[in-house]
């Protein structure tokens, strides 16, 4: 479980300076320059993700159990997962109306995605980590918004042609990762 949280607060973290330390960030960019301050981020990204993908594989080794899901929460969590790709999508395709209209739709993507698995799972180190990720999106999405109304940042519209490539670029990710890649990566079949 040390390796797990290690790596929830290396990657948390660094997705956290913005909202807790903007100044340290802005100042380090200006001696550093935007370079530099981008292969911190990315090496400490890529430590702490490591670290969670380690922690989490040792922490189900050895579950402990916290709750045990009602019977089909498995089935309701993989169908909210459907709306988590698309807004995942939506929030790294450019020119979608889900954008101008939610503003950061990843991170709610990743706010369905962190509750979706904590109404499937139980399990300590499940608890752990899903329930950081919810913790951080929403706290990271309410900073964000502050941010947006405090620099009066808007986002254009979009097309709705540009929301139908998200819906369908999210459909299709969330097919072949419940149907294959979920079993392959974790183990687990969402639908059996």
């Amino acid at each position: 479980m040390t390796a797990l949280i290690a790596g929830l607060v290396l990657f948390l973290g660094i997705h956290s300076v913005r909202i807790v330390a903007d100044d340290f960030r802005t100042a380090r960019i200006a001696q550093w320059g935007i370079g530099p301050w981008k292969l911190l981020y990315t090496l400490v990204s890529f430590a702490g993700a490591g670290l969670i993908i380690w922690g989490y594989s040792m922490a189900r080794a050895e579950p402990v159990v916290v709750w045990n899901p009602p019977r089909g929460m498995n089935h309701l969590a993989a169908l909210l997962m459907v709306p988590s790709f698309v807004l995942v999508v939506a929030g790294n395709l450019p020119g979608t109306k889900l954008k101008a209209a939610l503003g950061h739709p990843m991170v709610i993507g990743v706010k369905l995605w962190a509750f979706a698995h904590l109404l499937a799972n139980g399990m300590l180190a499940d608890v752990v980590l899903f329930g950081a990720f919810l913790a951080w999106a929403i706290v990271d999405f309410v900073s964000l918004r502050r941010r947006d109304r405090a620099e009066g940042k808007s986002y254009p519209g979009g097309s709705l042609a540009r929301d139908a490539l998200a819906v369908a670029i999210g459909l299709v990710a969330w097919v072949a990762f419940v149907f294959w890649l979920h079993g392959w990566l974790f183990g687990v079949r969402p639908f059996g």
